[in-house]
Formats: structure tokens, sequence, C-alpha cells
């Protein structure tokens, strides 16, 4: 086990900076979330990244926003920028419940404080540095910024936001993974480059009071033509979801007040050795040790995993992750996957069990187009949704002989697949019949030595109306893994569960809807417990269509439940088996007539 001194991470205060001799920092990063400085962590990833390049880099967690400022002072300013996250979760999602309730806990705040950050961290921050040092650049990024970087839906202030840079005034804006970014902006301010200069940058978002329109432009509605007209802020999110699902995409501008919001096209995905090169840095994979004592339920949570690629081609319309990352595949090597699964074996407290080997999807490792030349032109949003994509190579073989090789590692007793498993993948009968071989024989292998007790997977309903606006396959096929599932079980002497993730008041669900899926958590002898009132998020398909009432690529509206009686009304069902819900799903199954789905989930004696 290696002994990790303080200077062994990126420094944090105006001590730490001097015990490296350091008279200037080039980037000063400030966060929302504790520093961990592990590869979940977004901001440990960059300050390492940049470090690597040969940058003087700091950062800043948590810093107190209601007094004096001095956190935001203690530093100076930097060379060449201040850089600003309000975490790896979006702030209000990482606050409040769907019910607009404050969180008991915060899972990336030591102790799992709730009172270490701000609503919007992005905007305040940014604020707060722009009016202490007017004259130095601020670039944000992370999920809270991604996701705002056009005009939004705002769930907890329930209306329609401007992008982000208008409130915070930051000067840049990236989304998406933010390595190639980052150091592109970092390496022309280094060269003597103005930040009003940086146009040009692939992956950033800024404002301009005039544009040089460029052939394939997008140019959007304007923010105030879409606050008079929902359909016009629907119209624009088919574009705005196509173009981030590209290969190479458009540029896309949107007129907002007197300026326009410029969204240059994303860098094209990672390679394989790229993505390797940020996970190969000299993480010590342990909080600063600021933190020490102290409780950070987000790094327990990841402590002992490997996130092996990045990216989903999933694209459920409730999910941020495809608009974020994209929906292609980067992948990392083997060897150094290895690498860092070795490094954990390593660690002071491991105990043999790595808790996740996985991803965004934990079936998606190496998946790619087997013709690039299709992906290059193709808009659509998922790969898999309504039927999987014949130009996939969803092949398990890479991903099985992984698991084979990470378990042969000293020091590994179990590797547990704590991602959710896209069980659609699995049971999908394929023309290239080893493609089924290699399914079946990941499902085995899956299920037989990489799952502690429970595995959970997300049909997230039973209803086809309300799978089909998820993006989500049919309920039968969660029928046929339960029966691989069981099969397996019986055969290997296993006593495991299948745990089922569902969501309530989704776009299109109605409370009938939440009935029926109880009729059948009942048939199935499922108590269900991992459960999800919808939260909507910015840009997500799902949020487009509970703000607009409508369907963005149909335009044909879609029944959402708003009030928060409604929202209860479907929520009651999950938990049908409790006795405190009885009488008011009996009253309200006998409201809407029917007394067919109540005697199927309360039958009479």
């Amino acid at each position: 086990m290696k002994e990790y001194r303080l200077s062994d991470f990126l420094p944090t205060t105006k001590k730490e900076t001097d015990f490296r001799g350091w008279d200037e920092l080039d980037i000063i990063f400030f966060s929302g979330d504790a520093y961990v400085d592990h590869p979940s962590f977004g901001v440990a990833v960059l300050g390492r990244y940049l470090e690597a390049l040969g940058y003087r880099v700091a950062i800043v967690s948590q810093p107190n926003w209601r007094d004096d400022l001095r956190d935001f002072k203690k530093l100076g300013r930097p060379r060449l920028f201040f850089g600003v996250s309000a975490g790896a979760m979006d702030s209000m999602v990482n606050k409040y419940t769907a019910n607009k309730r404050l969180r008991s806990d915060d899972a990336y705040t030591p102790d799992a404080r709730i009172d270490m950050r701000p609503d919007y961290p992005t905007v305040v921050y940014s604020e707060i540095l722009k009016s202490i040092y007017p004259d130095v650049p601020v670039v944000v990024g992370a999920i809270e910024a991604s996701m705002r970087r056009l005009s939004h839906y705002d769930y907890w202030q329930d209306k329609l936001l401007p992008s982000i840079l208008i409130p915070s005034k930051a000067d840049l804006l990236i989304y998406g993974n933010g390595e190639k970014p980052i150091a592109a902006i970092a390496d022309s301010l280094n060269k003597g480059k103005l930040i009003a200069d940086l146009d040009d940058v692939p992956q950033t978002a800024y404002l301009r009071n005039q544009y040089k329109e460029k052939k394939g432009d997008i140019l959007l509605h304007s923010y105030e033509h879409c606050l008079k007209d929902k359909r016009k802020q629907a119209e624009n999110f088919r574009y705005i979801e196509e173009q981030s699902n590209r290969m190479y995409a458009d540029r896309i501008i949107q007129k907002t007040g007197e300026n326009y919001v410029i969204v240059n096209p994303p860098y094209p995905p990672m390679s394989t050795k790229e993505i390797d090169a940020c996970f190969d840095l000299p993480f010590t994979r342990l909080p600063h040790p600021k933190y020490k004592g102290k409780h950070i339920p987000a790094y327990e949570m990841i402590r002992h995993s490997v996130n092996i690629h990045r990216g989903c081609f999933g694209g459920c319309a409730f999910c941020t992750i495809s608009a974020h990352q994209g929906k292609y595949i980067a992948s990392r090597s083997k060897e150094s996957i290895l690498k860092e699964v070795k490094a954990v074996t390593e660690m002071f407290d491991f105990k043999g069990y790595l808790s996740d080997l996985g991803g965004p999807s934990a079936n998606m490792y190496a998946m790619e187009g087997k013709n690039k030349k299709i992906c290059e032109s193709c808009k659509k949003p998922s790969c898999i949704f309504p039927v999987i994509c014949k130009n996939l190579n969803a092949d398990h073989a890479p991903l099985l002989a992984l698991y084979k090789e990470v378990d042969k590692v000293k020091g590994i007793k179990k590797s547990f697949i704590g991602s959710g498993v896209r069980y659609d993948l699995l049971v999908t009968q394929y023309e290239d019949g080893e493609l089924n071989k290699t399914a079946r024989d990941y499902t085995k292998e899956l299920i037989s030595r990489h799952v502690s007790g429970r595995l959970k997977v997300a049909p997230e309903h039973i209803s086809n109306d309300v799978l089909k606006c998820m993006r989500k396959p049919p309920f039968a096929q969660f029928y046929d893994f339960k029966k691989q599932f069981d099969k397996i079980n019986k055969e290997t002497s296993l006593n495991q569960q299948l745990i089922p993730y569902f969501i309530s008041s989704h776009p299109a669900c109605s409370e009938i809807d939440m009935a029926e899926l109880a009729v059948v958590s009942k048939k199935l002898n499922f108590h269900l417990e991992q459960v999800q009132d919808f939260t909507p998020t910015p840009m997500t398909l799902a949020t487009e269509i509970y703000y607009t009432g409508v369907d963005p690529y149909t335009m044909k509206p879609v029944y959402t439940a708003k009030s928060k009686e409604e929202k209860l009304n479907q929520r009651k069902y999950f938990f049908w088996y409790k006795p405190e819900y009885r009488q008011n799903i009996v009253q309200s199954l006998n409201r809407l007539r029917r007394t067919d789905l109540l005697s199927k989930i309360y039958p009479k004696r």
C-alpha cells in the first residue's frame, strides 16, 4: 500500500501552493463537490489532465458563498482562467426531491451535510468570481452547465430559462466531458490569445452580439419566441438532440435578448488511447486529507469500482447521459483497466471485492457501428430503440473476456457489476448466430459470477405506450430476461434476486397505467423498492414533453401528470402491498371505475 502525502494531491490552500514553491497558479477550479482525487470526480480528472500538460492547477471545493467570500480570494487570481463546476450531479436534483422538498443528505459532501452548496452553484460561483476579478476569464462546465447551454425548462422555478451563460456571466461554457476543450482553452490562453477570441473551440458555447454565418448553421427559435410559444421550444429540442447525438454535428445558434448563444459542434468521440490517458493519470483515489475521519457517501459507493467506458447509446427519454457524454462508446483498453484494478487491490481497505466494473450502462463496452460511414450520417438518438440497429456490433465477447481477465488479477476475489444492465441487448435474437451465443455466455457469466445477491435492472414501466415514450424496450423482454435469470439461478444453485427499477408520473403515464403496473408487480411477487417519481431535468426529451405538452418529434399532445395530487396518485401504486396505502388505492380504483384491476390487486377472500 502506497503512503500518500499532502503534496500528492492538487493544492487547495495557499499553504499547499507555497509548499510546492508556486508563486502563481495557472488555473483555479471551484467545485460544488468535495475534492476526491478519483477518476469518477470530474474536477479531479480535469485538474490532473491539465497538470499532466504542465499547468499549475488548484481546487477550491465547496467554497463559502455566504460570508466575506474569503474562499474565493484565498488563492488570488490565476494566470489563465477560473474553472467552475456545480459538481458531478445537477445541483437541484442533488438538493431537492421530485416533490421539491429539501433532501436530508448530500452524497458529495463530507458527512452528507446539506448546507455546503447553494442552488445553482454554477451561477453563484461564477457571478462572485466575476465581481471580484472582472478581468479574469471564467469557464463553466459539468452536467449543470452542460444541460443548460441553451434555453431550457427549469422544474424548480417552473419556467423556461435562457442559457446559463446569461445569469452566470461566464466567458465560455464547456459541455460534455471536458478534457479536450479545456486543454484547448488553456493552450490558447497560454499562447496569448484573448478569451473573447476563442470562438472556434469544439464543444464550447459562448455569447456574442453578432456572428458570421457558416455553412450548415442551425438557427433555433429565439428564447423570447419560445417564451411566447411552447411549441417553438419543442421544435428547437429536436434539432438540439439530433446534433448532440451526431458524430459530426453542426453549429447551433439561438438569439437571446440582444445576444446570440453559439454552441460549437462537439469533438469526435475519444479514441481508446485518449480515454486511457485520462484514466491513467496519477490519482490517489482518495478524498483530500482535510476530510480525514469524515464520511463522503458518493466516494464510499465508488471507491472500489472501475469505470470501463464512457457514452451510452440507449437514448432514454428521461436520461441526460447521451446528451452529456454522447451516444458513441469510448472504451478503455484492457491494459488500462487492469492497471486500475491492480491499483484498487493495493488500497489499504480493499477486501478483494470490486463493487462495480461498469459504465453508464454495464454492457456496452467496445460496442460500435460496423460501418462507420453509416454512423457518421446518423441523427438517431438511440442505437437500440425502437429496435437494435443492424449496423450496431452488439458483441459481448470483448466484455466477457475483460471480466475473466479482471478476475485473474491477484487480490480479486469477486468483481461485481453494479451499473445498469441493458437486458434488451441480451434477449434480442440477432441475425448473426455468434452474437446470440456471446449474449447467452455473457448472461450466464454475469448472473453466476458477478451478482452480489441482487441484480438491478430498469424496465421502468409495463405499459407499451409509456415505454415507447421513454424509448425503452417492451416489457415482454423483461419477462424473457427474468426466465434466463431464474434458470441460471437454479442451474447454479444460487438464490439471487432480480430487482427492477420503475418510474411513475413519466409523460404518457396515467393513473390506470400505474394500477396495471401494481397488478403485474403483485403477480411477479415484487415488493418494489427501487422506484422514482419522474423529475424533469434540463435537456431531456421527457422534460420537453412535460413542459411543452407535445412530443417534439411528432408535435402531438402527450398527457403528463403535473400536480402534486396527480403525482402522488400515481406513486402510491408502487406500494400496493403496504396496509397504509390500501384504502386510498381502493377509493381511487372505484373512482376510476376499474374494479377489474381492484380485484386483481386485492382479491376478495
